[in-house]
């Protein structure tokens, strides 16, 4: 275990010792990474249980495939690339079921409405902004819905993770310029959905 901190390598390092079969190494790659790969996937999916589902299966092929890490991103990209494309295929498979994307099931089984966990100290003072909140919510939502799963994974990294679309582009296997377009088109069908709502 790197303990002392002379001891501690570089991520690179950390890397290289992880492809020579080092478990320790690959360990502390996952403690580093561990709460960011969790909160990705908790976010793109909306779901406790395929958060907790994908940030599994993400480091189980981080595992199985860093033997193929050829250094030519960070390990931060490498393994958000991997949480991406896998809630990717999630919310592919979602769409074809049509599945309610806004409940969400806890860690205990039970569904609840992910608007009505947003709590808005003011809302009890004045329930007329908290149902115009829960309206708004709602028409975001379904405008959301509008969007293809890639157009809804960039739209959603870029404005509720705040990464830069060089990462994103990266994250997708695809240039910063398709990344921008893709963003582009997200943002007008949002604007053109939610102004056919209103």
């Amino acid at each position: 275990m790197l303990t002392d901190p002379q001891a501690r390598a570089s991520e690179m390092e950390l890397i290289r010792e992880a492809q020579q079969g080092s478990r320790a190494a690959f360990d502390a790659l996952v403690r580093q990474y561990d709460q960011a790969v969790l909160r990705l996937a908790l976010h793109l999916t909306g779901s406790e249980q395929d958060a907790e589902d994908i940030h599994q299966e993400a480091f189980l092929k981080a595992y199985r495939y860093l033997g193929n890490f050829r250094f030519e991103c960070s390990f931060y990209t490498w393994i958000y690339r991997i949480v991406t494309n896998l809630c990717l295929d999630l919310l592919r498979r979602r769409k074809s079921r049509r599945e309610d994307q806004a409940v969400m099931v806890d860690s205990s089984g039970e569904e609840m409405d992910l608007l009505s966990n947003i709590s808005d100290d003011r809302a009890g003072a004045n329930p007329d902004r908290e149902l115009h909140r829960k309206i708004l919510g709602s028409k975001i939502r379904e405008a959301l819905d509008q969007l293809t799963p890639r157009e809804r994974m960039v739209f959603e990294l870029k404005h509720y993770q705040g990464l830069k679309l060089r990462t994103i582009g990266e994250m997708l296997n695809t240039t910063e310029e398709t990344a921008k377009n893709t963003l582009f088109r997200a943002t007008r069908k949002l604007r053109n959905n939610l102004a056919e709502m209103r």
